[in-house]
């Protein structure tokens, strides 16, 4: 069953620059490859202002290009507006999910369900450790649960 009804998708970290621009490009392939692509939205987005405008961590595109994917995203900070356009803002750890229930007490038509990403886990690795101070086995890491927790959240959403 397909929803008509095109949805929002936009994983949120500290900096937009590791875990969330790898969950954005591995959930963007995964409903490519269902065919659901015209349904989605997907975009991803940082809690912080530090790396507006960069490109993702180029381990995190070494690992991402290591399983065929691509990725053109730029840094983002969160704004007011997405938590009124999208509706699921999916984040990697309790740090993001207290920031973002905070930001999105101060929007009024606030629409956006806000979740940890890792509550999709069917390995119930409810969070999703930050690699940036780690080495490529962590970003191999972070793919791994991105790709069983889009999948799930996608099985879920449908």
């Amino acid at each position: 069953f397909l929803s008509s009804e095109m949805s929002l998708c936009s994983p949120v970290s500290v900096g937009n620059i590791c875990r969330s621009p790898i969950a954005e490009a591995v959930f963007r392939k995964l409903v490519t490859d269902e065919k659901v692509e015209n349904q989605w939205m997907t975009d991803s987005a940082a809690v912080s202002d530090w790396n507006v405008g960069r490109s993702p961590d180029a381990r995190a595109l070494s690992c991402l290009r290591n399983h065929g994917i691509e990725t053109a995203h730029k840094a983002r900070q969160v704004t007011k507006d997405d938590f009124q356009t999208f509706d699921y803002i999916l984040c990697m750890d309790e740090s993001n999910l207290r920031d973002l229930k905070r930001k999105s007490n101060q929007v009024k038509d606030c629409k956006a369900k806000i979740e940890l990403l890792g509550s999709y886990d069917p390995q119930k690795q409810l969070i999703i450790e930050d690699p940036y101070y780690g080495s490529e086995k962590d970003f191999e890491t972070v793919y791994e649960q991105c790709v069983r927790c889009c999948k799930a959240f996608l099985e879920k959403s449908h």
